[in-house]
């Protein structure tokens, strides 16, 4: 238990719940699919919600049987209700930062840009910070802010409606601004497979070009779970079920049955250790560039850098230094030239780099 993340989960629950019924089809909100992922991420110890509550009172039961603290913040007259929510919301999280130094991560469940300086502030005092948001209304300055962004309508037992769904709500009268909404959301038809597998293929060049990164800026090993921070760094919002993995390692399996990444064992159980193809893949894509030089040069001639990377794809259409681990086609031969397939040198008549091939 000690090694568990302890969780701190604030709701500003007027902008979660209006958000689902706006986007939602006229759903409500419900708290356990959000519950059920931090679950997965620690031990939530406090979990409070703030809103006028005498605008959502069916709401309040389900908050209360799920153990939510319900924080009361009436309307006054003159006063703004959404922020006075807000700067308690976000005292009370400054507050507990500074009290209990046990709490490790919070959780700010919004898509209000204005807590922002919030998450800033919990970050600089060493605290994790994860996201939560509905995704078309959740400003686009916030998810970069944080460790971790969860969009609610991707989460584990959220049930968003069809776009036929939406269209059927639209003939009534009593909303008749809806179906602009739903003919303005293009991202809700069906995916062709031939799309999702180039989403797969730029998450591979991601993946790969991260680990590379590591190995190069570290000189300890590479696990999945360091990995993964990575990722998240890299982008807050990244999550392998938008590719369709169930898991994190269900996708490192996946890459390394395409020899994207090699997996050996960890430091801990379920946490094994990531590199690179040191060979195979890697030594093949050298003595094809090896191959493809020996031939544009000739016998004692040279062959240029520009217009080498197309000749290549001439050879194998499949090939990508990215995909290698390589954030350009210099740096990919550079590396070849390393490892004594060609050489390399910089010429200044031609303006260009010139390659030769070396002797196997």
């Amino acid at each position: 238990m000690d090694q568990e993340d302890r969780i701190a989960l604030f709701l500003d629950y007027e902008n979660l719940a209006l958000g689902v019924r706006d986007h939602h089809g006229g759903r409500s909100f419900d708290f356990r699919p959000i519950a059920d992922a931090l679950a997965e991420r620690g031990r939530v110890v406090v979990r409070r919600a703030y809103a006028d509550w005498s605008y959502f009172d069916e709401d309040r039961r389900m908050l209360t049987r799920s153990h939510v603290e319900l924080i009361e913040i009436p309307q006054r007259m003159g006063a703004s209700r959404k922020n006075a929510a807000d700067i308690k919301m976000a005292v009370d999280a400054v507050e507990l930062a500074f009290e209990r130094d046990y709490i490790s991560t919070f959780v700010i469940c919004t898509g209000d840009s204005d807590f922002t300086p919030l998450v800033h502030k919990l970050r600089e005092l060493n605290k994790r910070v994860i996201g939560v948001g509905v995704e078309r209304s959740t400003s686009a300055l916030l998810p970069p802010a944080c460790d971790e962004f969860l969009y609610y309508d991707r989460l584990e037992g959220v049930e968003v409606p069809p776009p036929a769904a939406g269209r059927g709500r639209a003939a009534r009268p009593a909303a008749p601004e809806a179906p602009p909404e739903v003919e303005a959301q293009p991202e809700v038809r069906p995916v062709p497979e031939e799309e999702t597998a180039r989403d797969v293929d730029r998450l591979a060049v991601l993946v790969a070009q991260t680990v590379a990164g590591l190995q190069g800026s570290s000189s300890g090993e590479v696990t999945a779970s360091g990995l993964k921070r990575t990722l998240l760094r890299k982008d807050p919002t990244f999550s392998e079920s938008d590719y369709g993995f169930r898991t994190f390692g269900e996708l490192l399996r996946y890459l390394a049955e395409h020899n994207v990444v090699e997996l050996g064992e960890g430091p801990a159980k379920g946490d094994p250790e990531v590199s690179l193809p040191e060979r195979g893949d890697r030594e093949a894509a050298f003595e094809l560039l090896r191959s493809v030089v020996a031939d544009l040069a000739g016998d004692g001639g040279a062959a240029a850098l520009s217009g080498l990377k197309n000749q290549l794809r001439r050879a194998r259409p499949d090939f990508s230094e990215k995909k290698l681990g390589y954030r350009s086609f210099l740096q990919f031969v550079k590396a070849a030239a390393t490892s004594s397939a060609v050489d390399l040198r910089w010429d200044p008549d031609a303006d260009d780099y010139l390659l030769t091939p070396r002797r196997s």
